[in-house]
């Protein structure tokens, strides 16, 4: 074992997991306990991964690039040059949607 990883003699093990309490409305629990079900997983593992799932894209939604001058350039100039001529764009963006077909 690493020596980083190494507890010292008598320190208690971190626990596994910790409890969190909260309050919501018998209908919300409900409705988390269909999902759940349908998924074939517990309330807690849904809540848990619900929960992960979105803290992560608050995060990354509030993530800064730094970048120097020269790159920030580029980046600007790629996003105001017009985009190159795409066979695929162009069917998708000419190809009405399934709901337009009469």
């Amino acid at each position: 074992m690493p020596q980083s990883q190494r507890r010292a003699a008598g320190t208690p093990k971190p626990p596994s997991s910790e409890p969190l309490n909260i309050r919501i409305r018998p209908a919300t629990r409900a409705l988390i306990d269909r999902a759940a079900d349908l998924l074939g997983a517990t309330r807690t593992d849904f809540i848990v991964q619900a929960c992960e799932r979105r803290a992560e894209e608050v995060l990354l939604d509030r993530t800064l690039f730094a970048v120097g001058p020269e790159a920030y350039a580029e980046f600007i100039a790629r996003l105001d040059a017009p985009p190159a001529q795409n066979d695929r764009l162009m069917r998708t963006m000419t190809t009405k949607a399934p709901w337009e077909e009469t």
